[in-house]
C-alpha cells in the first residue's frame, strides 16, 4: 500500500512508534530509523505544495501512472486523498523521493503479500 500502513504519513517515528503489540508495530517499528530520512523528505516536498506529508506518496503513485489503494477510516483521509490527486510533483521531486526510498533499504513485504517481480 502506498502509505505503508501509516509508516509514510509522518505520524510515526522512533520517538512515536506504532503500538508494540500490533502487527504494524512488529513490521514497521524495526525500520522506523531508516524511514525517518524518507519521511523528512516527504515533509519537505509536502511543505512546498502546502499539503500534508501523507499526500505526497499518494501523489507519487498517481504520477507514476497507478491508481493507489488507500485504506481510510476517517473522512479527512478521503479528503486528503482527493487533495493528493491535485498535487503535481516535478520530475526532480519524484527523483528525490525514489532516491530516498532506495537509500532507506527497507523491505516492507509482509507475510500476506507476494513479492512483485
Amino acid at each position: 500500500m502506498v502509505l505503508e500502513q501509516g509508516a509514510l504519513t509522518g505520524k510515526y517515528d522512533t520517538a512515536h512508534p506504532f503500538p508494540e503489540d500490533s502487527d504494524r508495530g512488529k513490521t514497521y517499528n524495526p525500520m522506523l530509523p531508516q524511514l525517518e530520512k524518507l519521511n523528512a523528505g516527504l515533509k519537505e516536498i509536502a511543505d512546498c505544495h502546502h499539503v500534508a506529508a501523507a499526500q505526497i506518496p499518494i501523489a507519487w503513485a498517481i504520477a507514476k501512472g497507478t491508481l493507489p489503494i488507500i485504506g481510510v477510516t476517517k473522512v479527512y483521509q478521503v479528503e486528503d486523498a482527493v487533495k493528493a490527486a491535485e498535487v503535481e510533483l516535478s520530475a526532480e521531486e519524484i527523483e528525490t523521493m525514489e532516491k530516498l526510498g532506495d537509500e532507506a533499504q527497507v523491505n516492507v513485504i509482509r507475510y500476506w503479500e507476494k513479492e512483485m517481480k
